[in-house]
């Protein structure tokens, strides 16, 4: 018994090794008329593979690139496509560009840093009305991260301290309810709740 571990390895395994044996056998024949039959029949059959593909431009131009790749460049053909360069392959993707944002309060995340950003160069009322949604979306993230009530003091602080003391909240205002921010929250969840354990504690006594 032979076992796959003693086989050659395959280039790409996705296709199987039938595909790569199929392959193979192109690269040995010496007729040019064959060989390019030989091609298009194994072209059509990795097609068949993913059939919603096999009509797909990128697709099929795909296909042929790793027709070249698994054949190590053997097969002098015609195709509808460019033969892929071994250089190009061979290079190394350019390294990734990560986002080099600081932070201050990592649960308030970047989107409120950049809402702070845009209100601070705004003017009038835009600009109160603006930090005031802040604010409240401040506290929504918090409650989130943090699930025991919260200062609204404390998001006055923070506020300032993320906008470098360019956006203060005037004294009357006033902060969405904790309550209404969890989820199931509020006194009716508690009537909710109270009401299912009676109703148990009634039922089991029955």
């Amino acid at each position: 018994m032979e076992y796959n571990t003693e086989r050659e390895q395959l280039i790409i395994p996705e296709y199987g090794r039938h595909v790569q044996k199929m392959i193979n056998h192109a690269t040995t024949l010496n007729n040019k008329v064959e060989q390019q039959k030989c091609v298009d029949a194994i072209i059509a059959f990795m097609g068949q593979m993913n059939p919603h593909f096999r009509d797909v431009k990128e697709f099929t131009h795909k296909l042929w690139d790793h027709l070249h790749i698994m054949s190590d460049f053997k097969l002098d053909i015609e195709s509808p496509y460019k033969k892929p360069e071994i250089r190009k392959l061979a290079e190394r993707p350019e390294k990734m560009i990560y986002p080099d944002n600081k932070i201050k309060f990592s649960y308030y995340g970047n989107t409120v840093q950049t809402m702070i950003d845009s209100a601070i160069k705004m003017e009038g009322d835009e600009r109160e009305i603006l930090t005031g949604m802040i604010a409240n979306q401040m506290k929504k993230s918090y409650i989130l991260f943090n699930e025991s009530s919260v200062d609204n003091n404390m998001i006055r602080l923070h506020l300032k301290q993320m906008s470098k003391n360019q956006l203060t909240l005037t004294s009357d205002f006033e902060f969405i309810r904790s309550a209404s921010v969890r989820q199931g929250g509020g006194k009716s969840s508690s009537k909710k709740s109270n009401s299912k354990k009676k109703n148990y504690k009634k039922n089991y006594k029955q």
